[in-house]
C-alpha cells in the first residue's frame, strides 16, 4: 500500500505551534494538572500508553489525575520534537523523544525513555492532539 502526502503543507508558524504542544504537556505535567493535560487533546482524542487506552478528554483527565496521585506523583516529564510532518493544511504528525523524570532526577533513565507519535489536527484555528501513543525508546 502506498500513501501520497503533500509536501511542505505546513508553514513555519504551523510547525512552531505543533512543537509548542509538547511544552503545554510538560507545563501541565509540572503542575500535575490533569485538566490542562487533557485540554491539549481534541474532545474525542485518544491516548495510548503501555497498558492504558483512554478515549476523550474526560477519560484522559481522569486517568492522569489518578496517575499524578500515584505512579507519577512527584515526577516531571520531558519531550523533544524530532520530526514534524504535515499531511495537509490541518493535520500532521509530531514525533518526540523524552520520558518521565523520577523525583529528584534531571535525566531520563533508560527504563523510562520513550519515543512518541502525536497525531495533530487544527480545530477552530488551534492545533490539538487527536491521538498520542508512546513506546519504550531503543538506542537507535
Amino acid at each position: 500500500m502506498t500513501t501520497s502526502t503533500p509536501e511542505n503543507t505546513g508553514t513555519q508558524a504551523d510547525g512552531a505551534a505543533v512543537a509548542a504542544l509538547t511544552r503545554r504537556v510538560v507545563a501541565a505535567w509540572a503542575y500535575h494538572d490533569a485538566e490542562a493535560f487533557a485540554g491539549v487533546f481534541t474532545e474525542d482524542g485518544t491516548m495510548i500508553l503501555p497498558g492504558v487506552y483512554c478515549k476523550g478528554r474526560e477519560q484522559i483527565a481522569a486517568h492522569m489525575a489518578d496517575a499524578f496521585r500515584n505512579q507519577y506523583k512527584g515526577t516531571q516529564v520531558t519531550g523533544t520534537p524530532i520530526d514534524i510532518r504535515f499531511f495537509g493544511p490541518d493535520s500532521g504528525v509530531l514525533l518526540t523523544q523524552g520520558g518521565v523524570l523520577k523525583p529528584g532526577t534531571t535525566e531520563v533513565t533508560e527504563d523510562s525513555a520513550i519515543r512518541a507519535s502525536w497525531v495533530v489536527v487544527r480545530q477552530d484555528g488551534e492545533w490539538r492532539l487527536a491521538a498520542y501513543q508512546n513506546s519504550p525508546r531503543d538506542d537507535r
